[in-house]
C-alpha cells in the first residue's frame, strides 16, 4: 500500500524540485553572507580576511542619529497599509457584490484590477506627473477649488499618507478578488430566510455577509503581522528624495544607500539580519495565531 502510495505521488515530488533548487540557490545559499554583519567587510579581502569586529556593526547602528526615526517610519507606515488595505477592500468587495449586473460587476473589478500589474517604476513615474505642485491634474483640481498647491511627494507631513492611499490604489484590486471569493462560499438560503424575515440589505450585510467574511478577513488580518517591518521598498525608492528622509526613510531604503552607496557592506548587512530576525519571529507569531483564530495551515 505504501509503495502504491509513493508511485502515485512521485510526479508531484519530482515537480517540486526545480523549485526547491531555485529557493536553496538564491534564498539559502545567500545566507553565508550574514557573517559580514560581524565583520569590517572589505570585498578585496573577501569573507575569511576581512577583520572580525563581532557586534560593533550593530552597536553602531543603534547610535546612529536617525536610527529609531527610520524604525519609527518603517513602522508606521507599514501599519497604515495594513489597515487601509484591510478596509478598503473589504468595503469595496461589498459594493461589488450588492451590484446587479454582472457585465458591470466583472468590468469594475478588471479595472481596479489592473493597476496591480504595474511596477513601482511606471507608477511612480505616473505619480510624479500627477501630482506635481506646479502641472500635475491633482493641484489643478485642487486649485479650482481655492486651495493651495500641494507638494505631496516633498513634504514630510504629506508624504507617508501619500504612500499609503498610491500603495492601496495599486493592490486593493488584488485583495478586493479574494474577499469576493469568500463571498460566494455564503450559503444563499441565509439571505432567503432573512428577505423572508423582512431584513434590509443592510441587516443581511451586518448579520450574514460579514459574519461568513470573518474568517478569512481574520486570516488576512493575521498573516498581515509579519509584514510590519516591510513598508515597500521598491514604492518609497521611486517616490522618496532627501527631502523627505525624516518621514520617508524606512529600513530598506536606508540599508539600500549604506550598503550599495556608502559601501558600509557590514553595517548595512547588520541592520539587513535585525529586520530578518524581527520579521521571522512576527511571522511565527502571525501563523500561530491564523492557526488558532482560522484554522489555518500550511501543511
Amino acid at each position: 500500500m505504501a509503495t502504491k502510495k509513493w508511485r502515485r505521488e512521485l510526479p508531484l515530488h519530482l515537480m517540486v524540485i526545480p523549485g526547491l533548487i531555485l529557493v536553496l540557490i538564491y534564498h539559502y545559499g545567500p545566507m553565508a553572507g550574514i557573517t559580514i554583519a560581524f565583520q569590517k567587510f572589505i570585498p578585496a579581502k573577501g569573507f575569511f580576511d576581512s577583520t572580525w569586529v563581532g557586534l560593533e556593526n550593530f552597536r553602531y547602528v543603534m547610535e546612529l542619529p536617525d536610527t529609531w526615526q527610520i524604525l519609527w517610519n518603517t513602522v508606521y507606515i507599514a501599519v497604515m497599509k495594513i489597515i487601509a488595505g484591510l478596509i478598503i477592500p473589504i468595503t469595496i468587495s461589498l459594493l461589488i457584490n450588492e451590484v446587479g449586473k454582472e457585465l458591470i460587476k466583472r468590468g469594475v473589478q478588471t479595472l481596479i484590477y489592473l493597476p496591480h500589474f504595474l511596477s513601482w517604476v511606471i507608477l511612480g513615474g505616473i505619480l510624479i506627473d500627477l501630482l506635481s505642485p506646479s502641472e500635475g491634474i491633482v493641484n489643478q483640481m485642487l486649485g479650482y477649488l481655492g486651495i493651495e498647491p500641494i507638494y505631496f511627494l516633498g513634504l514630510d507631513a504629506w508624504f507617508p499618507y501619500t504612500l499609503v492611499v498610491s500603495d492601496v490604489w495599486k493592490e486593493f484590486g488584488f485583495s478586493t478578488i479574494v474577499y469576493l471569493a469568500a463571498l460566494t462560499s455564503i450559503n444563499p438560503t441565509f439571505y432567503e430566510a432573512a428577505i423572508v424575515d423582512g431584513a434590509s440589505r443592510w441587516k443581511q450585510t451586518i448579520y450574514i455577509t460579514l459574519p461568513g467574511m470573518m474568517p478569512i478577513i481574520i486570516l488576512l488580518t493575521t498573516l498581515s503581522l509579519g509584514n510590519v517591518l516591510n513598508a515597500g521598498f521598491d514604492q518609497v525608492f521611486n517616490l522618496y528624495s532627501p527631502q523627505v528622509y525624516e518621514s520617508g526613510d524606512i529600513i530598506d531604503t536606508f540599508v539600500y544607500r549604506i550598503g550599495l552607496v556608502d559601501a558600509q557592506y557590514g553595517v548595512a548587512t547588520a541592520v539587513g539580519l535585525f529586520k530578518s530576525v524581527v520579521s521571522f519571529f512576527l511571522i511565527t507569531i502571525s501563523y500561530y495565531l491564523a492557526y488558532r483564530l482560522a484554522n489555518y495551515r500550511i501543511f
